[in-house]
C-alpha cells in the first residue's frame, strides 16, 4: 500500500491520544507561531514609533483584518472538512475535485474584498472606531498591508488542506516560515531602515508571499496523494455549496469577531478613549496565543473527527473530542491565571504610556475572569463542524460573539461605564459555554443510538 494511503488509514486504526499528538501538535505549533506572527507587528510598532495613538490606530485594523481572514476562512476550513471526509468515504477524486474549486474561489473572493476595502477604506475605519487621532495610523497600515490578504487567504486554505490529508508536519512549517520571516524583516524594515508603520506591512506582505508559495507548491507536487489535477479548475456548483456550507461557521466566527470589534471599539472610545482602545489590543493578543492554542488542536482533532466519522467508528470520534476539550480546558485555564497574575507585565510588552498600561491592566484582570471555559466551548464548536453538521457550528459560534456579547454590551456600560464594556466578555463567555455544552451532549445521544441502530442491525 502506498505511504499516502497510509496517512489516511492511520486515522481509523491507530491510539487516537497517539494520533491527536501526531496532528496537534504540528497545528499548536504552527498556529502559535502564526499568533506571534500576528503579534509581532503590533510589538515592534508600539515601541518603534513614540506616539500612544500609534498602538490604537493599530487596534482599529482588527476588524478589517478579521474580515479578510473570515473570508479565507470561508473557503480553507469548509475544503478541510469536505476533503477529510471524503477521504474517510475513499473518494479521492472528489478530494480533488474540491482542491480545484477552493483555488477560484478563494482567488475570486479575495480580490473582491480587496477591492471594496481599498475603496471605501476611510469610511470602514471610522465604522470600527478609528478617531482623527488614530485614523492615519490604521490608513497607512492596512494600504500596505492588504494586497497580501489574498496570499494569506491562500496559505490558509491549503495548509488546513495539507493537515487534513495526511501531512501534519509539513503543514506546521508554514506558519513557522512566515513568522521566522516577519520576525526578522519587521523590526529590520522599522528600526534599520525607519520605514515607519508601512514597514511592518511590507514585512507581513513578504511573509505571505513566502508562505502561500511553500504551500501551493505542495498540491503541484504530483508525486503528493492528493494534488492538482487537470479538468478540476471549474466550478462545480454541488462541491462550491458543500465547501461554502461548512465553511460558514468559522466565516460567521471571524465575521462576528468583527462586527463585536466594531462595536466594542466604538464603546471603548465613548467610555475610555483612544487609551482604552489601546488596552483591548494587549487583550486581544495575549488571548490570540490561547486561542490559537486551541485551534491548533482542534485542527488536528479535525481530520481524525472527519475521517472517523465518514467511515462510522464512532468510538474513536468520541475519544478523540475528549482529548481534545481536556487538552483545550487546560489551555486556556493557564491564560486566565497568567492574565490575573502578570497583567502588568503581559501590557508592558505592547505600550510604552503609563496610562495605557493601567487601562489594559484592569482589562485583563476582568476580562480573563472565566476565559478558562473557552477552550471547551470553541472544541464543541468544531465537533460539529468537522461532522459537517454547519448550522449546529453556526449556531454556536454565533452565540459567545453576538447573541449574548452584544446584549450585555448594551446593557452594561451605561451603569458600569468601561468596566461594564470589560465586564462583557467574561459573562458571554459562561453563557455561550453552558449553551454549548448543552448542545453537545444532546448530540452525543444521538449519536450513540445511530451507533446502536446499526449495531443491532
Amino acid at each position: 500500500m502506498p505511504e499516502e494511503t497510509n496517512r489516511l488509514k492511520e486515522l481509523g486504526t491507530a491510539s487516537i491520544p497517539r494520533m491527536l499528538l501526531k496532528y496537534s501538535l504540528p497545528a499548536v505549533v504552527g498556529t502559535v507561531v502564526s499568533a506571534v506572527y500576528n503579534i509581532i507587528d503590533s510589538v515592534v510598532i508600539g515601541h518603534a514609533i513614540d506616539d500612544p495613538n500609534v498602538v490604537a490606530g493599530i487596534a482599529v485594523t482588527f476588524p478589517v483584518m478579521n474580515l479578510a481572514t473570515a473570508l479565507g476562512m470561508l473557503i480553507g476550513a469548509g475544503a478541510a472538512t469536505r476533503v477529510s471526509i471524503v477521504l474517510g468515504q475513499r473518494d479521492k477524486t472528489r478530494a480533488e475535485l474540491i482542491l480545484g474549486n477552493s483555488v477560484l474561489l478563494t482567488v475570486g473572493i479575495g480580490l473582491a474584498y480587496i477591492t471594496v476595502f481599498a475603496v471605501f477604506l476611510n469610511q470602514i475605519l471610522m465604522l470600527f472606531g478609528a478617531s482623527p487621532q488614530t485614523l492615519p495610523y490604521a490608513r497607512e497600515f492596512l494600504l500596505w498591508v492588504l494586497p497580501g490578504m489574498v496570499l494569506m487567504n491562500l496559505t490558509f486554505s491549503y495548509n488546513n488542506v495539507m493537515r487534513a490529508s495526511g501531512y501534519p508536519g509539513k503543514a506546521m512549517y508554514t506558519n513557522m516560515i512566515g513568522a521566522g520571516l516577519n520576525c526578522i524583516l519587521a523590526p529590520l524594515f522599522l528600526f534599520g531602515f525607519g520605514w515607519g508603520i508601512r514597514g511592518a506591512a511590507i514585512a507581513t506582505d513578504i511573509s505571505m508571499m513566502v508562505t502561500a508559495t511553500w504551500v501551493m507548491s505542495h498540491f503541484f507536487n504530483k508525486k503528493n496523494d492528493l494534488h492538482f489535477v487537470r479538468g478540476t479548475f471549474r466550478f462545480n456548483w454541488p462541491v462550491v455549496k458543500s465547501v461554502l456550507y461548512i465553511g460558514m461557521s468559522p466565516f460567521l466566527i471571524n465575521v462576528a469577531g468583527a462586527s463585536i470589534n466594531a462595536i466594542v471599539n466604538n464603546s471603548l472610545l465613548f467610555y475610555g478613549g483612544d487609551n482604552a482602545i489601546a488596552a483591548v489590543v494587549v487583550f486581544n493578543r495575549f488571548v490570540t496565543i490561547f486561542i490559537f492554542i486551541v485551534i491548533g488542536i482542534c485542527q488536528g482533532m479535525q481530520p481524525i473527527l472527519g475521517y472517523n466519522y465518514g467511515s462510522g467508528r464512532f468510538n474513536r470520534l468520541f475519544k478523540t473530542l475528549w482529548w481534545a476539550a481536556g487538552s483545550a480546558v487546560v489551555v486556556t485555564s493557564i491564560g486566565s491565571i497568567t492574565g490575573a497574575l502578570c497583567p502588568r507585565a503581559i501590557a508592558a510588552m505592547f505600550m510604552q504610556d503609563p496610562q495605557q498600561i493601567e487601562c489594559a491592566v484592569n482589562c485583563l484582570r476582568i476580562t480573563t475572569l472565566t476565559f478558562w471555559i473557552v477552550g471547551f466551548q470553541v472544541v464543541a464548536t468544531n465537533f460539529f463542524q468537522s461532522l459537517g453538521m454547519a448550522a449546529k457550528s453556526i449556531f454556536l459560534s454565533l452565540t459567545r460573539q453576538i447573541i449574548f456579547m452584544i446584549p450585555l454590551l448594551l446593557i452594561l456600560p451605561p451603569h458600569f461605564g468601561l468596566d461594564g464594556v470589560w465586564a462583557a466578555y467574561p459573562i458571554s463567555d459562561f453563557v455561550a459555554t453552558v449553551v454549548a455544552s448543552c448542545m453537545l451532549a444532546i448530540q452525543i445521544r444521538k449519536i450513540r443510538r445511530r451507533q446502536l441502530a446499526a449495531n443491532k442491525e
